[in-house]
């Protein structure tokens, strides 16, 4: 069982100066302790989540689950799932707070409209399921706490989502206007992954980013933030397609979808087909189940376009004894159509070794997209000269490391300097043998 942890005194000074005030000017005299019990209720209540505030302070936390008045369960980053003591009540009380909630954020639920998903201000992403009809157990939500600062491509390359060689490959992808999709399963991690990459994008790029609920966060000063909205009254719906297309009329330098499930991913390809250089991220398992989902309706890219994308990441949640990890689990190249095998033609460069739990890059001198693109487009005489800017990429990442640059906006500094700089623009020494 989690125990709810006590609620800090940082709640915003005017809402607790006036409950302070209210308190203050009642006839009954109360003891300082039940004082602190009476103000601490209240700013839950009234400020917070109510009886949820609690587990919603705990940064370790990814997911909170609550179906029925009577049970809350967490997802940790560390515990993984654990049942916690929060408890709302009387079914009608659940309810009451449900609706409350709903109206708070601005997406009513009720047995008419009893599903939303929405955003919650911290930018946790929340689902409500209201009416006893879909959800048998009685109301129920879901919510997917949100990093208030993303972590970093150093951080994520640390703790083994990346390897060096990974995250060096992804480097020149990036910055030299590859499309790049981060494909996996729920949980997986892949908009953390997306955010923390998006630091290899060249700093002075516009950047155009159409999401459902806000959750892509590039470093860039240039940055376009499209949401989508449900119409009401005489307002129209405006969907992801809508977003991509106006995205793509406004001369992006890259367009980033925070996930592909529909029409907008017809869309997405026609962006790179006009080359510009699209991020997005998408439910799929592995490289057939991605292309066949592409492929497939309600997306329907013929196979003769898949070529548009360049590179696809899939990231797994993945058990090593107790633990649960994220781990890149495969990176594919998409070469294009083969006519002659009458199917999409694609090239894996980086596998994750279980045993060793090691990222293997079997891609050195055999990337199609290193060799015949990026090295092709830099004018290399040589294509293969392209594999000594990925290891000294690689080497400048390790060094980030081990010099304890891992925060979040001092590895986007750092990527940004060396971009503009070159290597005295680095904070340490290191040497390079080459350009």
């Amino acid at each position: 069982m989690l125990a709810a942890t006590t609620y800090t005194d940082d709640e915003p000074p005017d809402w607790k100066d006036a409950i302070s005030r209210r308190l203050s000017t009642g006839r009954y005299q109360v003891t300082p302790e039940t004082y602190e019990t009476l103000r601490y209720r209240l700013t839950r209540d009234i400020v917070g989540l109510g009886p949820l505030e609690a587990v919603l302070r705990d940064p370790a936390n990814e997911d909170i689950h609550v179906i029925g008045p009577h049970e809350c369960y967490v997802d940790h980053g560390v515990y993984g799932m654990l049942k916690t003591t929060v408890d709302f009540g009387r079914p009608e009380q659940f309810q009451q707070w449900i609706r409350n909630l709903g109206e708070r954020i601005g997406d009513p639920v009720s047995d008419a409209d009893p599903i939303v998903d929405s955003t919650l201000p911290d930018g946790s992403r929340l689902n409500l399921i209201y009416s006893d009809d879909v959800s048998i157990k009685g109301p129920s939500l879901t919510i997917r706490q949100g990093e208030e600062i993303p972590l970093s491509v150093a951080q994520i390359t640390e703790w083994g989502t990346l390897s060096p060689e990974l995250a060096a490959y992804l480097w020149l992808c990036l910055e030299n206007e590859q499309t790049v999709f981060v494909v996996g399963e729920t949980a997986s991690g892949k908009t953390t992954t997306l955010n923390a990459i998006m630091s290899f994008i060249p700093r002075d790029s516009k950047i155009y980013t159409a999401e459902d609920t806000a959750e892509v966060v590039p470093p860039h000063d240039t940055w376009q933030q499209l949401l989508t909205r449900e119409g009401g009254g005489d307002s129209e719906d405006v969907d992801m397609f809508d977003l991509v297309a106006a995205a793509l009329r406004s001369r992006p330098d890259y367009i980033v979808v925070g996930e592909v499930r529909g029409e907008e991913g017809r869309m997405a390809f026609q962006a790179a087909q006009t080359g510009h250089p699209v991020m997005l991220t998408f439910h799929a398992s592995d490289i057939v189940s991605m292309v066949q989902r592409f492929t497939g309706d309600p997306i329907n890219i013929p196979q003769t376009f898949m070529d548009n994308a360049d590179v696809a990441i899939f990231q797994n949640r993945v058990k090593q004894g107790d633990d649960v990890l994220r781990r890149v689990t495969s990176v594919q190249e998409i070469e294009g159509y083969s006519k002659e095998m009458d199917g999409v033609v694609t090239r894996q460069v980086f596998y994750w070794d279980p045993v060793e739990d090691e990222i293997v890059f079997q891609g050195m001198n055999n990337s199609y997209v290193l060799e015949e693109q990026i090295a092709t487009l830099l004018g290399y005489a040589d294509t293969r000269e392209i594999y000594t800017d990925l290891e000294f990429r690689a080497e400048i990442l390790e060094r980030m490391i081990e010099e304890g640059i891992t925060g979040y906006h001092d590895v986007n500094e750092t990527i940004a300097t060396f971009q503009r700089d070159g290597v005295d623009g680095l904070p340490f020494d290191i040497h390079r043998s080459r350009r």
